[in-house]
């Protein structure tokens, strides 16, 4: 059996979630596991130690965090994890971010796991949220998280692209198409635990790379999904005719007998611009599928959950399918 368990958000919860889910899968007979990191912005840096502390044994370095005026503090694996021997792959994308990252270079660095799909987005810094006299606030940058290895995961600054532009500039320079692409730093050179080079270029560099579809990709499917609003849209979609998609029984009626029409995706543009993702001519076209098949997927996960969305994507993902087949082959 090899189930995906998809970590939607570090909350304050996640961990506790995340074992329940483990622990039933488990009890039903798994054997290796793919944790899907892909468009996971973040979230609280203990949630991902705790996540991380379930694969690796006592004592292994999760992250540490350091600044010019912050003292370096260690994060260490303690009590002896769930899932200590499970076979493991993690999934991440551009969208991966913070607390993703480092869960994902966790892994990678202790060599406890198979790292799959783009280069993460890039996001390590400790702030501060300081509070002024005129009730504005500032955040202050005091340190950054560094994989175990010692990579930063901020990327770096001085490139002439602003923070906020990094998803259109990795479409434009055709990251996510091709790993030569990106401009990773030859002569800072990292080591696994195993003794397995890594560079540094910001983020995590997967171990294998997967490039992403380009038959029905646009940078308008892009920004919908990694902004979190195709989601938000089919959660809406979802709770707004709750009946009616209940009243297909389950996800693979839903996907084979609903169909995302014309209305439909001119209600999802016009949301897409009030969020400030514009549709330029051709993407509809181009992306109509894609679309279709995602807003299917995330009308059932709020439907039937997890299994619902996963049983959607997963027969045709080819971040999960070449996860899965490398896992099988070194079982074998």
């Amino acid at each position: 059996m090899l189930p995906a368990i998809s970590s939607w958000s570090a909350s304050r919860t996640t961990h506790e979630e995340f074992v329940r889910a483990a622990e039933d899968l488990k009890a039903k007979g798994m054997r290796r596991l793919v944790l899907d990191l892909r468009g996971n912005g973040g979230g609280y840096l203990n949630a991902a130690i705790d996540l991380a502390d379930e694969f690796l044994p006592d004592g292994r370095k999760i992250v540490y965090t350091e600044g010019r005026t912050h003292p370096r503090q260690d994060y260490l694996a303690t009590s002896k994890g769930l899932l200590e021997q499970m076979p493991l792959a993690v999934l991440i994308d551009e969208g991966s971010a913070s607390a993703s990252e480092i869960l994902a270079g966790a892994v990678q660095d202790n060599d406890r796991g198979l790292v799959v799909g783009r280069r993460s987005f890039c996001k390590g810094l400790v702030q501060e949220h300081l509070e002024l006299p005129d009730q504005s606030a500032v955040r202050l940058t005091t340190a950054r998280y560094y994989t175990p290895s010692g990579r930063s995961i901020q990327r770096p600054y001085g490139e002439g692209i602003d923070y906020n532009e990094e998803f259109e500039a990795r479409f434009d320079h055709g990251e996510l198409l091709s790993k030569d692409s990106i401009s990773l730093d030859s002569s800072k050179i990292y080591r696994t635990l195993a003794g397995r080079t890594v560079f540094w270029g910001g983020g995590i560099m997967p171990d294998v790379f997967v490039p992403a579809d380009t038959a029905e990709s646009s940078r308008y499917l892009t920004e919908l999904f990694f902004s979190g609003v195709l989601n938000q849209f089919a959660f809406d979609l979802a709770d707004r005719d709750r009946e009616k998609f209940e009243a297909f029984g389950n996800a693979t009626a839903l996907r084979d007998r609903f169909q995302v029409d014309e209305k439909m995706l001119n209600e999802l543009s016009t949301y897409a611009a009030s969020e400030g993702i514009k549709e330029q001519p051709g993407d509809r076209e181009r992306s109509w599928h894609a679309i279709g098949s995602r807003l299917k997927a995330g009308i059932a996960r709020n439907i039937w959950g997890a299994p619902g969305y996963y049983g959607l994507l997963l027969d045709d993902d080819s971040l999960f399918l070449r996860a899965r087949d490398r896992l099988t082959q070194d079982a074998q």
